[in-house]
Order: structure tokens, then sequence, then C-alpha cells
């Protein structure tokens, strides 16, 4: 075999098992040998490819973090912010592949350590984001935030974001975070919903330790969740510290022009603009 290939896709789409059959032959095709999820024997990959929405992708990237396997994601879904290629071009993403023609571009990771008043302590990752929530509805999560054990600010919030680059067009973005380019040294702070005087956004330094911590006075206790796939309860008097990982995210890109295109083409933003059209324009009228 000239090499080897694990086809990660959506459980619970019809259509993203079919184009994983469908890769499957392609690789073979190619002289490749493809390897479903299931069978992942923990082994050595040329490449994985993952077919499905953003969510398959996050998925696969538990799979190959670590591994020095890189990742093509194939849009199966509805934005598909993360991946690569379209269903009616895996066919030509394969034979690129099999030749040798594409890039890899390294995505930086974050980890968190959690640790709870009692002591105990645990840890995970994001590709995308790390959020500490609330865990009642009904109350509001009073933390503080720290940048390198310092204190910021403290404030009722529904929740903060820390985000990386890659992250930052998803939760952060819908939390009023700005987008940041995937080449940028970067991890972003954004508050939820702040109940405060000053709550912004901000970009700090990839070197940055920000932490948040859950007050004791908290009439909730928050939810820490990695790329909304992984979970662990932070009680009231605990925290959650997050900092840059040194194992990032291997992504297949075919160059495929600048972060620019790629924004104007998954938000579908309006380049010529609603003012363009005639009889607009400041010295109108």
């Amino acid at each position: 075999m000239k090499g080897r290939a694990l086809v990660i896709a959506h459980t619970h789409k019809p259509r993203a098992g079919k184009l994983a059959d469908h890769a499957t032959e392609i690789f073979g095709d190619h002289g490749w040998e493809a390897v479903p999820e299931d069978q992942d024997d923990g082994g050595s990959f040329d490449v994985a490819i993952a077919l499905g929405g953003d969510g398959t992708l996050l998925r696969a990237a538990e799979a190959v973090r670590g591994r020095e396997i890189p990742l093509l994601g194939v849009n199966v879904g509805q934005m598909g912010f993360l991946t690569a290629t379209e269903p009616e071009d895996v066919a030509r993403a394969i034979a690129r592949i099999a030749a040798g023609d594409y890039r890899v571009e390294a995505r930086a990771t974050v980890s968190a350590m959690v640790t709870n008043p009692d002591g105990q302590e645990a840890t995970s990752w994001a590709l995308n984001e790390v959020t500490v929530e609330k865990a009642l509805p009904q109350h509001m999560l009073e933390v503080m935030v720290l940048l390198d054990g310092l204190p910021l600010s403290t404030f009722g919030c529904d929740g903060v974001v820390l985000a990386t680059p890659t992250g930052s067009t998803g939760h952060a973005f819908s939390a009023g975070g700005p987008v940041v380019w995937p080449d940028v040294a970067a991890l972003l702070v954004v508050p939820i919903a702040a109940h405060a005087l000053f709550a912004r956004p901000m970009v700090v330094s990839p070197t940055t330790v920000v932490s948040v911590e859950v007050q004791s006075y908290s009439r909730t206790s928050g939810v820490v969740s990695f790329d909304a796939r992984r979970r662990l309860t932070v009680e009231a008097g605990g925290r959650a510290e997050v900092r840059q990982s040194a194992e990032p995210v291997q992504l297949v890109r075919f160059g495929d022009g600048p972060f620019v295109h790629r924004l104007v083409h998954k938000f579908s933003l309006p380049v010529a603009g609603w003012r363009t059209g005639g009889g607009g324009g400041a010295d109108a009228g």
C-alpha cells in the first residue's frame, strides 16, 4: 500500500456514510488503505479524512491530535468553517493527497486544568474554545478573570469563552468576540452576557495564562466545556486555568487563497454593499 487513511464520518448523516464509502473506494483506486474510525488501531496514518460538519472535524481532531496525522475536513454540514473541501470535490482532494499536492496548517490548541476546592484536578484540551458557563440557568455565574495570576475583573455573567484563533469564528464570535486570522498567535477572552461596566472581549498573548475563578459566593457552579464535546464541573471556589498547548492539530489545506476569501464565502458577506446600487452615497439628496 502507498499510504493509510483514517476515515471518520458523521454517525447520523446517511449522506456522510455514503460519502465515506465513496472515499474509501477512491483511496483504494490510488493504492491506499482506508481504515474506518471503529477499526483505528492507534497506529500510523498518512492522513485522516472527516466527513461531516465542524462537529465531526472536532471529533476527528480528538483522534489525530498528538499523532502527527494531518486532517482533511469535507463539509457535509451547514457552514463547515474548518473544512477544506466540499463533497463534490472529494475525488480531486484525495487525488491531490495521494500525489502529495497539499500543505499542512498547524492550528494551535489550548489546554485547561480545572481545580476544585477539595483539591481535585482534571485536565482536557480544545481546538476551538474552552467555555466556563453557569450550571443553573436561573442564576448568574460569579467569576474573577485573572491574567498570569493577576486579577483583571470580577463580574456576574452567563459565562466566559476562552478561544483560539481557530475558534474565533465559533462560540466566541457568537458572543461578540473578534474574528482573528488563524495564523495569528493569540488567545481570546470573551465574556458572555456579563453584568459589568468593563467586560470587553480581549485578545491576549498566546503565552498568557488565563484563569476563571468561580467566586465562593456564586449561587451556581460552572460547567467547563471543551469544544462542546467534553465537560468538567468547577464548583464555587474553584478555577479553570487555560493556556496554549504544545500539541497543535494539523489541518490539510490546498492553497485555497487568503483567509478573507473563506470569511466572505462562509458568512456570505455583502462585498458589493447595499449602498452601491445607485442612488445612495454620502452626498445623495
